[in-house]
């Protein structure tokens, strides 16, 4: 993310021939001179915004919010993923396409000429960049290796079966619509049922009312025929999650029935990250610069429900936690608790102009972790895979079997 929104910073940061494309190709501000205004100095402008109605800036501020997000890393590899798919056929031009932002000499430059001249790729970029910042996905293991139907009778199957679950167990979704998008080998769904009607608190032309309006709600479907697995983004019931996962089945892979679902055998070893230092283990050029442990908890092996949690400020020791361990081990016997969920603090270089950022990693036994499946979040499961934490599917015999558990 490129940072905090507001009109005058979106104004300040992109370069004043652009913003004088944008607001010339809306019939606006035709006596303003952008050629001859100081870069990175809008106040003319600025004030020139702030006069107009409130009909004509809405809809543009919107439009400044959806650029200023994909001003980043991020968004410009969402940009060159839907430009990928949709110039497939035309590899010199794709190339060429990539080669002309990457000269441009920042990502906000990249993000409003991408909106202004190459507008067929802004939807399905900014959906890909909307998928990578969203956590708590759902995998679905063990589908069959079958093409994702896109037919437009197979859409509105899927779209028919979310509307009538929903509105049947909730009272929601009276109506929805499912897009779909190809990004490398993945297939991406967005559906968008109908939400609940709610009334919002508007400022509209200077009058200050409760207006009633139906939003809609979100369920991102992201399928991998080479896996055969599906990951289910859904902010709602648990319950709901296998029903989604079978509308899917049977709209997209033409099955009758979801295939059974492989109990999940990966188990994070935490056991390790009891003991004072602890190596993390990182490639040199991956960015991170340290990994400390700031929180354990731990669950009675005796009573359940029973736990201690532990945390401790790393700033100054990055050996406070287990400092704080060692006087609570004073007075319980800590080997009669497990430990069963860890939070890490990791400082990673994102920007190589700012300082680094500190993210935080919450791993929960058996298999639970807060990373996304975003370009940062992948660099740090690697750091817990390399560091022998994050976990792997149990090893095969030669016959192809799991070894039997005794």
């Amino acid at each position: 993310m490129a940072g905090q929104y507001s009109t005058k910073n979106f104004l300040r940061q992109m370069p004043n021939a652009l913003l004088g494309r944008y607001f010339n190709e809306r019939g606006l501000f035709g006596n303003m001179d952008f050629t001859a205004m100081k870069e990175g100095k809008p106040d003319e402008l600025f004030e020139a915004w702030l006069a107009l109605p409130d009909s004509q800036r809405n809809k543009m501020d919107s439009e400044f919010r959806d650029i200023f997000e994909m001003s980043c890393e991020k968004g410009f590899q969402a940009i060159i993923d839907e430009a990928n798919w949709q110039m497939r056929e035309t590899p010199d031009a794709l190339k060429t396409f990539i080669e002309k932002l990457s000269a441009l000499s920042n990502h906000y430059e990249r993000a409003m000429a991408t909106f202004l001249d190459h507008n067929c790729f802004w939807r399905g970029a900014t959906l890909f960049y909307h998928a990578d910042t969203m956590p708590y996905w759902r995998k679905r293991k063990n589908l069959p290796h079958r093409t994702a139907a896109v037919d437009e009778a197979s859409l509105q199957q899927l779209a028919a079966l979310i509307r009538h679950y929903f509105h049947h167990t909730e009272g929601r979704g009276k109506n929805c619509v499912v897009e779909p998008f190809r990004r490398g080998e993945l297939d991406y769904f967005f559906a968008y049922p109908e939400d609940y009607s709610q009334q919002s608190i508007e400022w509209v032309n200077g009058e200050f009312d409760r207006r009633p309006h139906n939003p809609a709600f979100e369920v991102i479907y992201v399928y991998s025929q080479k896996e055969g697995s599906l990951d289910l983004n859904f902010r709602g019931s648990y319950k709901a999650i296998e029903p989604l996962q079978g509308m899917f089945a049977t709209a997209i892979l033409k099955i009758d029935e979801l295939p059974p679902d492989p109990k999940d055998e990966r188990i994070y070893d935490l056991t390790p990250l009891r003991q004072r230092g602890f190596d993390f283990t990182y490639d040199v050029g991956s960015g991170i610069e340290e990994v400390t442990v700031k929180k354990l908890r731990l669950s009675s092996q005796i009573k359940k429900g029973d736990r201690i949690t532990l945390e401790a400020d790393t700033s100054r020791n990055s050996d406070a936690i287990y400092v704080l361990l060692d006087q609570i081990g004073k007075a319980i016997p800590l080997d009669m608790y497990n430990l069963t969920q860890v939070e890490l603090s990791a400082s990673v270089v994102v920007d190589s102009n700012k300082p680094a950022k500190r993210i935080s990693i919450r791993i929960t036994y058996p298999n639970s972790c807060s990373l996304k499946y975003d370009e940062l979040g992948l660099k740090l499961r690697d750091m817990l895979e390399a560091s022998g934490i994050e976990p792997k599917e149990p090893a095969k015999n030669p016959e192809g079997k799991r070894p039997v558990k005794l």
